[in-house]
């Protein structure tokens, strides 16, 4: 075996598992403290669109991946819908519209303009996760296995890509995991207190109300 066929099937095998902690976490707790509901619109879009991106280059261990993926996002949509009072398909209507549009721009433009274009996709689902990691007064909702299977996966894939020449794939992968880390870096700095930027904390929102009720006494 090959090693090309061998980091790609790494790559794949990861891609496939990861989004199964994070709906494993959600089901169990029902928590959604910390998640990004549309970090998780964009991750649909993306499995529609490089599910495509693979078939169009005849490569199984993009396919598969990202067809497997749908067994985990879907699930992960549709509690995040319940638990927020969010219609379900105004939920999942963003991410169908985009994988679409990255069809569109494979078919249309060729792969390094695709990589180009999923490369922004991939970046906001990202940043938005981050937003989450580093506003949301707590991190519960989020798994730390999901996490580390990020940075792995986008690890794997950008040494496939390397290794095949394939610049899609290369221009997404390495802006995508340089963000990954950083929520995997992010989430353990929380867990040792670092606490949430630019969202009071219970504790000041209780200290504000008491002083709040003190002032309208006094009145």
């Amino acid at each position: 075996m090959s090693l090309v066929i061998l980091v790609g099937w790494a790559a794949a095998l990861v891609g496939t598992v990861l989004g199964l902690p994070q709906m494993i976490r959600l089901a169990r707790t029902r928590n959604v403290e910390g998640l990004s509901l549309p970090a998780w619109q964009i991750i649909l879009g993306l499995n529609i669109g490089w599910t495509s991106h693979g078939i169009i280059l005849g490569q199984l261990n993009l396919i598969l991946p990202n067809i497997l993926g749908l067994v985990s996002t879907l699930p992960i949509l549709f509690l995040m819908s319940r638990e927020l009072g969010r219609p379900l398909p105004k939920v999942m209507l963003p991410g169908i519209l985009l994988g679409i549009g990255m069809i569109a721009t494979d078919l249309l433009f060729g792969t390094a303009v695709y990589g180009l274009v999923a490369l922004w996709p991939a970046l906001f689902a990202n940043i938005g996760q981050t937003l989450e990691l580093v506003r949301s007064p707590r991190v519960v909702g989020v798994s730390p296995f999901f996490l580390i299977a990020g940075v792995l996966n986008q690890a794997l894939w950008l040494w496939w890509g390397t290794l095949v020449a394939d610049a899609g794939t290369m221009i997404t992968a390495t802006t995508t995991l340089g963000i990954t880390s950083v929520n995997l870096i992010w989430w353990l700095m929380r867990q040792f207190g670092l606490r949430s930027f630019l969202v009071p904390s219970r504790q000041e929102m209780r200290a504000f109300v008491r002083a709040r009720t003190r002032d309208r006494t006094r009145v």
